[in-house]
């Protein structure tokens, strides 16, 4: 269990940040005591704070973590050295947000993008949005920056001139942490996958100058 050395009682926020960590340990816990023949029931998350008594933190249901899912990504054609961006659409559930990119506590975590690309196809820069900044009831005072509903994530793919026309396949995964008015969830990933069409680059054309009038064949 992760020590605080701020004897200062935790905020809310914090405490809540910490709650989903231990969200998995706790789940092997009651899984376990299941075993042995007892309720199976988590005990209570507390957090060691120095000096200060010991307080349960929120700890969110075992079993119920809501899932984040994206829309089908059409065929993406992309020439040869050039920059290609592509659109990838994702969906909280109702009743749940995500942590933004940024999301303005260095307790919470990120909704990050990950991508594994074939060789000599370059990531470009990912764009994520900007978030809504909103307070919820476990953290009144403290605004959090975080995703609801659609949210779009843009990235760009670069095949370099060495790359062999053709289909590739992208990878990658979108790893987030819900949460819902009260509690926090463990982190969880969606599978980011979509194909991109490399073609060749556009053809060069080079005007011919222009013949002097004094020429004559």
């Amino acid at each position: 269990m992760m020590l605080c050395s701020d004897k200062s009682r935790l905020s809310p926020l914090v405490a809540l940040s910490l709650a989903a960590s231990f969200a998995v340990l706790l789940a092997g816990t009651a899984l376990g005591q299941s075993g042995n023949g007892q309720s199976g029931k988590p005990a209570p998350v507390v957090t060691p704070l120095g000096d200060a008594p010991l307080v349960p933190a929120p700890a969110a249901p075992v079993g119920k973590v809501p899932s984040v899912v994206i829309a089908p990504v059409p065929l993406v054609t992309a020439p040869r050295a050039a920059q290609t961006m592509v659109n990838l659409d994702f969906r909280v559930p109702h009743g749940y947000h995500i942590n933004s990119n940024t999301p303005k506590s260095e307790f919470l975590i990120p909704t990050a993008l990950k991508m594994d690309l074939p060789t000599d196809i370059i990531l470009g820069k990912i764009d994520y949005p900007a978030g809504d900044d909103l307070a919820f009831p476990f953290s009144p005072d403290e605004k959090l920056n975080v995703y609801t509903g659609d949210f779009k994530i843009v990235v760009a793919v670069h095949p370099l001139l060495s790359v062999t026309p053709g289909k590739y396949v992208m990878h990658g995964v979108l790893r987030y942490q819900a949460c819902d008015n009260s509690a926090c969830y463990p982190p969880k990933t969606v599978r980011v996958e979509f194909d991109v069409k490399v073609v060749k680059e556009p053809a060069t054309h080079h005007a011919n100058p222009a013949q002097s009038p004094h020429v004559h064949s």
